[in-house]
């Protein structure tokens, strides 16, 4: 036990009298050096020789996909507007199109209404005329009866005031008034 002591003794003193840290340690700091310049230009090197040119393809890789779309994008725009261009044209030759039927159909109706007005007035026409037969002949015949009540009753109005009628002076006198 006592030899155990004293090498806790001696390291104790080695402990006391060495520097804290060993990085700090100036007798060190050759193989420091040394050992820090190989690791940065194997660094060096992995990173020039195998990272950086991956990431060089990835980024070219990405912007000739970028590229692509866009031009991708651009041709799908220049379709559109094509596309919409299109159908505007088809619109716009859609409403000549119904505005070329919508004049056909009122021209063909006004024709019809036109056919449909001539024959109507020909007809009213036709039944006028009838009518004006009908009215002339009840016109006549209604002078005509007129005419006879006249005389009828004149000759019993003067065979009743007189006693004596005769037809045809009786005739004479309704005549007469009859003109005017």
């Amino acid at each position: 036990m006592a030899s155990t002591s004293t090498d806790a003794t001696s390291h104790a003193a080695e402990a006391a009298s060495a520097p804290g840290m060993p990085q700090l340690d100036f007798s060190n700091w050759g193989n420091q050096i040394f050992w820090l310049l190989i690791t940065l230009v194997v660094i060096y090197f992995v990173l020039s020789r195998i990272a950086l040119p991956r990431i060089a393809a990835v980024l070219a890789e990405r912007q000739g996909t970028i590229t692509n779309d866009i031009a991708a994008a651009e041709e799908l725009k220049a379709k559109a507007v094509e596309a919409e261009e299109a159908y505007n044209k088809a619109l716009a030759d859609a409403k000549v199109e119904a505005a070329r039927i919508v004049a056909e159909a009122k021209a063909e109706i006004q024709a019809e209404l036109n056919v449909a007005t001539q024959k109507a007035d020909a007809e009213i026409a036709a039944k006028a005329a009838e009518s004006e037969k009908a009215i002339a002949t009840i016109r006549s015949g209604a002078l005509a009866s007129i005419k006879d009540v006249a005389n009828a009753t004149t000759a019993e109005l003067v065979s009743a005031l007189s006693g004596k009628a005769d037809d045809a002076d009786v005739a004479k006198a309704v005549d007469a008034q009859m003109k005017g």
